[in-house]
């Protein structure tokens, strides 16, 4: 079974090397171009179509991709492309959000393959529309449910530490990949030096109850035997925490404090940090933007329609309101 094309390889090294994306972010265009390169294959007639049945999605991973080639990328018009959105749609039930992130995958490689590379005299994705994709209010804790996580975290040997990462969730909005790779050294008074995204960095600023928990942590950290010694958090094998192990501690508070872990995360306590500046410290958008390390004001913007008791007041409040 191949799975990659010499095409799609240099498309990938060029967005980790010189965009500087994401080890996730680059394994998300892999798969979607994978994806449309079988379908090239098969609109092609150089190979056949699964039966849709429950095994279409493990035959159609089997399809070669060998055979797609500079002549074929060159043929590639703009209604193959809806073409293959509409395949994807049916043979894969992909919904407006996973068509829309192959949309966005699809325009940066034939940006590349067009402008970058040289390989396509065209670029036949230029004016290829993203789905219409419904917006979701984000998922968040009330200010009570955040009270009742912080007083709940189980009193056991890592309580400082689990305290520690909850404060910071529910205080900074940092994702959870940032909260893993705080450095000791990154901590200065009021501030953490945490990477983001496309590794960028930003600064995180500290409030009292920050600033408290993670002195509490450092007291009782572990210091003898520690392999990654400047990480903030490590793990019982005295190694820097795992994601996948800070997503076991939210979820082992959350069951503690009596909350639905099934539909919290440690992203939705983000969403809960950002929520709660917005409701409570009254911050603009462009404070929060700041504060979540988002690059465009319009990812911030759903948070404009969270203050609900808010809407209710000002509707309440309009001159013409009668008894």
């Amino acid at each position: 079974m191949e799975t990659e094309n010499k095409y799609i390889s240099e498309f990938i090294n060029y967005t980790e090397v010189i965009k500087g994306k994401s080890p996730k972010t680059a394994a998300e265009y892999r798969y979607d171009l994978i994806t449309f390169f079988r379908f090239l294959m098969i609109n092609r007639g150089l190979a056949s179509c699964p039966a849709p049945d429950k095994d279409f999605r493990e035959n159609y991973s089997k399809i070669p991709i060998s055979g797609i080639n500079a002549e074929i990328l060159n043929e590639i018009t703009l209604s193959e492309l809806y073409e293959y959105l509409s395949f994807v749609n049916k043979y894969m039930h992909n919904n407006s959000s996973a068509r829309a992130r192959k949309v966005a995958s699809l325009r940066s490689f034939f940006k590349y393959m067009s402008i970058r590379s040289g390989v396509l005299d065209h670029n036949p994705a230029e004016n290829l529309e993203t789905p219409k994709v419904a917006k979701k209010q984000p998922r968040y804790l009330t200010l009570e449910e955040s009270e009742k996580l912080l007083q709940n975290i189980p009193r056991d040997q890592y309580f400082s530490r689990n305290l520690c990462i909850i404060t910071l969730f529910l205080n900074c909005g940092m994702r959870v990949s940032e909260l893993v790779g705080i450095n000791i050294s990154a901590i200065r008074d009021d501030t953490i030096v945490v990477t983001g995204k496309g590794d960028k960095e930003r600064t995180v600023y500290l409030n009292k109850a920050c600033k408290i928990t993670i002195d509490n942590y450092l007291r009782e950290r572990p210091a003898d035997g520690v392999i990654d010694r400047d990480a903030l958090f490590i793990s019982r094998n005295k190694r820097r925490m795992s994601t996948k192990m800070v997503w076991c501690v939210v979820k082992k508070c959350l069951d503690s404090a009596g909350l639905d872990s099934t539909r919290f995360s440690p992203h939705k306590l983000r969403h809960t940090a950002a929520t709660l500046l917005y409701q409570y410290a009254e911050a603009d958008l462009l404070i929060i933007k700041q504060i979540l390390g988002h690059e465009s004001l319009a990812t911030t913007q759903i948070y404009t329609h969270l203050d609900e008791e808010s809407a209710r007041a000002a509707i309440k409040k309009n001159p013409l309101s009668r008894e």
